[in-house]
């Protein structure tokens, strides 16, 4: 059956690695949804969050080359990753107004650098492009009952002028978006706190406080698990829970999702294709006592 909607992808290097869930839920919704996603061939590394503090014409490099394969794919380019949607953004709006800027980069890649494909995080085709309404009408598995903590973090709406994806301080995709599933989103002070990011390695524990306050809060908030869209994020906040809850002498238990799992979920894709097995805080507890598996 032909698609609604056709669009080029990156999925990025955590989605083919420490991400697989991510992978598989978003190409099982978007299947379920009749939306294309077409890989982009050859397509590499973003530089994601380490590259630009190393050194910006590599970082910016690196996106540009990844945005020139997309030009051979048809369609608005479509990123599930925060990071990597930040850093292809980024790239493009550091280069469209400089073209000193713009030429050094093409130099390093020995091509011209496109910039006028779109590129668009998962929540925005899913909320705009496709539709709220439409999305609702997808829902197969209502997920009442579901209290979710819409965890944005740093890069999806900031710095303001870059994603262009809601706003910058108050934004509301995450949650509209999971209205749409029949879930409920909480009211709570940390969604778009920092968890830590790449300070996972080089300093846990800062990791440990900043994501123990984002799982105090939500917790706090009355949340049954967290939403993410964010690879890194997820594995601050999943992997890292149960280091968090003994440095704290808190218990959080606290499923954290990424958005295209629960949303696959409530629209009827099957479980064995959202690789909830991989999630460190299982949510098969939560998810049996919601009645959602």
């Amino acid at each position: 059956m032909k698609n609604i909607l056709n669009y080029s992808y990156y999925p990025g290097c955590s989605l083919h690695a420490s991400a697989q869930e991510y992978e598989a839920s978003t190409r099982g919704l978007f299947k379920a949804l009749k939306i294309g996603l077409h890989e982009v061939p050859d397509w590499f590394c973003c530089g994601a969050t380490p590259a630009h503090n190393v050194d910006e014409l590599l970082s910016l490099a690196l996106c540009a080359k990844n945005l020139s394969l997309a030009e051979n794919v048809a369609g608005d380019l479509a990123v599930a990753c925060a990071a990597c949607f930040s850093r292809l953004k980024t790239t493009q709006h550091r280069l469209i107004d400089n073209d000193a800027k713009r030429q050094q980069v093409e130099k390093a890649i020995d091509g011209p650098v496109p910039l006028g494909k779109k590129v668009k995080h998962l929540l925005e085709i899913l909320a705009r492009d496709y539709g709220l309404e439409r999305l609702q009408s997808a829902v197969q598995k209502p997920l009442a009952g579901l209290k979710v903590a819409c965890y944005y973090g740093c890069l999806l709406t900031r710095p303001p002028e870059v994603p262009e994806l809601d706003d910058c301080e108050a934004p509301t995709i995450m949650e509209e978006v999971l209205k749409a599933t029949g879930a409920e989103p909480v009211s709570w002070s940390h969604r778009m706190e920092c968890c830590g990011a790449n300070f996972t390695l080089s300093r846990p524990g800062v990791v440990l406080k900043l994501s123990g306050d984002i799982l105090a809060s939500a917790k706090a908030a009355g949340a049954d698990c967290i939403m993410v869209a964010c690879p890194l994020c997820h594995g601050n906040l999943d992997i890292r829970q149960g280091g968090i809850e003994q440095a704290s002498g808190t218990r959080f238990d606290l499923p954290v999702f990424y958005i295209t799992q629960l949303l696959a979920l409530a629209c009827g894709v099957s479980t064995e294709r959202l690789g909830l097995e991989s999630m460190i805080v299982s949510p098969m507890p939560l998810l049996r006592e919601k009645s959602l598996l």
